[in-house]
């Protein structure tokens, strides 16, 4: 899979601009705010149907303009294609020209796995960006998913302004039932596809961690949720009514779950050092990678934005042995010195890019 093309119209600070890449490792380099986080942020809407930057669209409009466009041209092993992302006062996705209805036709298009500087901190902060991390992946290769979650939200969006009726209107505590049973039912699918892919990458991250840390470290990844039987959690969501009443909102379900990673077995967002983190991060990214390829039979598209400056040398050449054959695509300041790696370089200043 890879990337041949893409077309960008007004999109951040690209008037009109043509980019034609390479299979393999294609690497953007210029001082910051010139434009190359936003190659990779396109790409990324392109597959996934949203920024990894905003919730707001109309921010990834061109100053004074009123739309804007994505047009990339991918090649898989069994087909070719062309994805357009417009974006005016609504955001219109198409796949070969044909417009789609929903996000999840979009899904699984472009595979892509994208490391960001912010990405250190998916182990060391809340529970947020961990499921995050777990929506993204799965939702490329279980497009459905996407659907589920969406439900899911919808309806404890439903319950949780009826908990503040109850409270301040003095509605009856008895409705409560129907959106439990619905938060219930989509929750126990959620906890599903989420624990089948826990279990993927428990595969895949104890061989690759012991392999980057020279068998100095084990790796343990433990998926925490209160979810998984749908019967156990209705019996939860009434036994905290009184508690989810008085604070307006639901304090249980799958958007409360989370996953630990352990090291040696030591939680790492408690004890682990900053080392073991970009590490063990490097690691669950790896093994995401090697989970799609399972899963599809070919490679994602790599995003790194400024990613690789994150990384010492040790961790630089761990992780370059596992990228080849994968359409690559880095951002960073400068050019990349390195005997492990060949790349096509592309200068970025102010919106403009020139090839090397």
């Amino acid at each position: 899979m890879w990337i041949k093309e893409i077309n960008l119209t007004n999109f951040r600070n690209y008037e009109n601009k043509k980019i034609n890449l390479k299979p393999e490792v294609n690497l953007f380099y210029g001082e910051n705010a010139q434009g190359k986080t936003n190659i990779i942020e396109a790409i990324f809407l392109s597959s996934i149907g949203k920024s990894f930057r905003t919730n707001n669209d109309k921010e990834l409009i061109n100053f004074n303009k009123e739309n804007c466009s994505v047009e990339i041209f991918f090649k898989k092993s069994d087909r070719e294609g062309k994805i357009k992302v417009e974006i005016n006062n609504k955001k219109n996705l198409y796949l070969n020209e044909i417009k789609l209805k929903k996000l999840s036709e979009l899904l699984g298009n472009i595979n892509v796995v994208i490391f960001t500087p912010d990405d250190i901190n998916i182990l060391k902060e809340g529970p947020q960006k961990r499921r995050k991390f777990l929506d993204i992946m799965i939702s490329q290769l279980r497009p459905n998913y996407i659907h589920i979650l969406s439900l899911y939200t919808k309806t404890l969006e439903q319950r949780n302004n009826y908990l503040r009726q109850i409270k301040l209107e003095n509605k009856s505590p008895e409705l409560l039932d129907i959106w439990d049973e619905k938060l219930a039912d989509y929750a126990e699918k959620i906890y599903l596809y989420r624990n089948e892919f826990i279990e993927k990458i428990k595969e895949k991250i104890t061989k690759i961690h012991s392999e980057i840390t020279k068998n100095k470290e084990q790796i343990k990844i433990e998926y925490i949720s209160e979810c998984a039987i749908k019967q156990e959690f209705l019996k939860k969501l009434k036994e905290r009514r009184s508690l989810d009443i008085i604070k307006g909102f639901t304090t249980k379900g799958v958007h409360r779950d989370d996953f630990v990673i352990y090291i040696n077995d030591k939680q790492i967002n408690i004890y682990g050092s900053q080392g073991q983190h970009r590490t063990s991060i490097l690691s669950l990214k790896l093994s995401e990678l090697q989970v799609i390829y399972d899963e599809i039979g070919e490679y994602p598209i790599l995003l790194l934005d400024d990613f690789m400056s994150e990384l010492d040398e040790k961790r630089k050449k761990s992780f370059l042995e596992y990228i080849k054959n994968i359409q690559v695509i880095i951002t960073c300041t400068e050019k990349i010195e390195t005997k492990n790696l060949e790349y096509t370089s592309f200068k970025v200043v102010n919106g403009e890019i020139f090839e090397e």
